[in-house]
């Protein structure tokens, strides 16, 4: 078996430049494949680290619920989300450990002569940081919701302070015009970067109470809240589901989502694309295979007269055919082995080259794709060498 393996190598040196072209389709094939996976599970590993990094055990109640009646989904928006929402829901839902009113706004900030026009402004109370896991790095965050004193205070996201602020001035304490009112700054948020897509560091945090006032509603645009821990957080929709339906004349006009509901559902989304994606690389695989035979057809044309010198000193058929399997296996290991340094080689450089995107390479996708390249080649090379090993000998010594 060595010997047939070494005898195929050699072969395969006689032209050096026609055995590269042969295996490219399963070179691209097998690179193609194993970079599409590493890069679909590390877009699913982001995806992940960027909902659990913006909190864990959280759960998302918007207004309006879904609804099927025979066609298309239907969106019930009867009934509005209220303060008065979230308050009954920190005070009847014992599974519940953090709430926050959430509203959402756009509005131009001013400090002097200075203006950040579009800028993302959220009423909410002091619980968002820990539902959100999002802190001040100076000063304070808003003050608890029980706490009705100066409500015109706000939080800037660090780039509304570079916008807004020139070089070491401290923006604590000074007056911004959000809208049409004043706020005090009273803390500058941490840095969070972009988050799915959404830069956290543009975001201008105001109290619940003087957002109402300020954008004249007293809609929320989402009620979110804490479970006390992972092992509760169904307990904890039914808890909210029951408290708000009484508040609601029993009309679950609302819809509650966990946020394991939703990195399930992005999870299945990338698996799909990521499968998709392999699926179309593996054609060239194929593609590979039909050069191989197309090669080892070749090869057994130039060879006629060695098979049938072989076969006159007593050679078998099982013994040809084992000549061809060998080295059609022989062309698609090496176009394997090399597409599997490629793709791997290429997904670790991206690693390296956008570190913040994390590059999964999966064990289970270099073997699959490196085995389907021994079966393409296995699968192809059959006919190739059943061709060999069934020529005549005398007809193959005859042959020009």
């Amino acid at each position: 078996m060595l010997e047939r393996i070494v005898e195929s190598l050699e072969n395969l040196t006689l032209n050096p430049l026609r055995s590269v072209l042969t295996m490219l389709g399963v070179i691209i094939g097998v690179f193609a494949v194993i970079t599409l996976v590493s890069i679909g599970e590390g877009a699913k590993r982001y995806v992940t680290d960027q909902l659990t990094g913006l909190g864990t055990n959280v759960l998302i109640i918007t207004p309006g619920a879904t609804m099927t009646s025979g066609g298309p989904p239907l969106i019930n928006m009867t009934h509005k989300l209220t303060a008065g929402d979230a308050d009954a829901i920190r005070q009847r839902c014992p599974t519940v450990s953090h709430v926050a009113p959430v509203i959402l706004a756009t509005s131009s900030i001013k400090y002097r002569n200075r203006v950040r026009a579009n800028t993302p402004v959220i009423g909410t109370v002091s619980e968002f940081q820990i539902i959100r896991n999002m802190y001040v790095q100076h000063g304070t965050f808003l003050p608890p919701r029980e706490v009705r004193g100066e409500d015109r205070l706000c939080v800037l996201g660090v780039k509304v302070v570079q916008d807004l602020f020139e070089g070491e001035e401290n923006p604590l304490g000074k007056w911004v015009r959000i809208a049409d009112s004043n706020y005090r700054v009273i803390g500058i948020m941490e840095r969070k970067g972009v988050s799915l897509g959404f830069d956290i560091d543009t975001i201008v945090f105001v109290p619940v109470h003087a957002a109402q006032e300020t954008f004249d509603t007293d809609a929320l645009f989402e009620i979110i809240a804490r479970t006390a821990d992972t092992g509760r957080v169904e307990q904890s929709k039914e808890e909210v589901t029951a408290v708000l339906k009484r508040r609601h004349a029993t009309r679950e006009d609302f819809t509650v989502t966990d946020q394991s509901q939703m990195l399930d559902a992005l999870a299945k989304i990338l698996d799909m694309l990521t499968y998709a994606l392999a699926g179309i690389a593996a054609i060239s695989l194929l593609v590979g295979g039909i050069g191989i035979m197309n090669i080892m057809l070749v090869s057994v044309g130039e060879k006629t007269r060695e098979i049938g010198i072989r076969k006159a000193v007593g050679a078998t058929r099982a013994d040809i055919l084992a000549q061809f399997l060998i080295e059609s296996l022989t062309l698609s290991l090496l176009g394997g082995a090399l597409g599997m340094a490629l793709g791997v080689g290429l997904s670790l450089l991206v690693g390296w080259y956008f570190p913040s995107f994390p590059i999964v390479i999966r064990p289970w996708s270099v073997a699959l794709a490196v085995g389907f390249s021994m079966a393409v080649g296995l699968f192809f090379g059959v006919y190739p060498a059943r061709r060999a090993a069934m020529l005549d000998p005398i007809e193959a010594l005859q042959c020009d």
